[in-house]
């Protein structure tokens, strides 16, 4: 029996891995801290693909929390083929608006649960099948250090950067990391409306979750480095790259100063 590890797995792009992945005939270890909906969601995924599922609800930016993930796995003597780290917050606000708590958890989930559950999780494949997959997702504002998303933007970039380097060190042991860097995908993660992610999607703004995530796992099953999704997106990295301090303070500007003038 095949095994892969979901985080953030009860909605958005992680519930995507989840079908595709248990599709391809892979039982599931979905993670999450959506308790009711994540043994929901376990359950269907069970009867309609006829895996094996464990609903995890957990909390990960808790100290303890990679090592409840590897417990799992081992008191079910489960080695994973697969780890999707998925889980993610996202805010457009300015870092003096976010509170010390919303900066905590940034740091907890996105880079030490990264970082642990990565580490934890390719020494269990390298030494007991000598072989995995590890796509974690990173995003393609790693490249874009704007106002408004300083915590998601850096800490994505340090994903990016743990990833590929984490990529060399384990290419010995049989286990293959990818790092995917998408563009805007039509999840609620934005806080965009329905209508407007629907328009996003037809004028080619956004990907569905369906056809982003069909492509990461390709991607990772080939052994590919990165994946950035779409043209436009690997454009524009050039372009924001070369975008002068005046046009980031411009968008400062009206992006975030109009935003708080109008709650006022």
């Amino acid at each position: 029996m095949r095994w892969a590890v979901v985080t953030g797995a009860s909605s958005g792009i992680g519930l995507e891995f989840s079908h595709q992945l248990a599709e391809r005939g892979y039982s599931l270890l979905m993670v999450s801290n959506q308790g009711n909906e994540l043994v929901e969601w376990a359950e269907k995924i069970h009867e309609q693909y006829g895996v094996a599922t464990i609903a995890h609800r957990l909390d990960l930016t808790e100290a303890n929390a990679p090592e409840s993930v590897t417990g799992v796995l081992r008191a079910n003597s489960i080695v994973p083929e697969v780890l999707v780290n998925n889980a993610g917050i996202f805010d457009f606000k300015k870092v003096e608006e976010l509170g010390r708590q919303r900066l905590n958890l940034y740091i907890d989930l996105h880079i030490r649960a990264v970082t642990m559950l990565s580490t934890d999780i390719a020494m269990m494949m390298a030494t007991e099948a000598n072989r995995g997959y590890i796509l974690n997702m990173s995003s393609m504002s790693c490249w874009m250090p704007m106002p408004g998303i300083a915590m998601y933007s850096a800490t994505k970039a340090y994903i990016r950067a743990f990833s590929r380097a984490l990529r060399v060190e384990m290419k010995d042991y049989g286990v293959s990391v990818t790092v995917a860097c998408p563009g805007g995908i039509a999840t609620s993660l934005f806080g965009l409306p329905e209508k407007w992610r629907k328009f996003a999607v037809r004028i080619g703004v956004l990907a569905t979750p369906h056809t982003f995530v069909k492509r990461a796992l390709r991607k990772m099953f080939k052994r590919k480095a990165q994946y950035i999704n779409g043209g436009l997106n690997r454009m524009s990295i050039v372009a924001v790259a070369m975008l002068p301090e005046r046009g980031r303070l411009m968008i400062k500007r009206i992006g975030l100063d109009r935003k708080n003038e109008k709650k006022q």
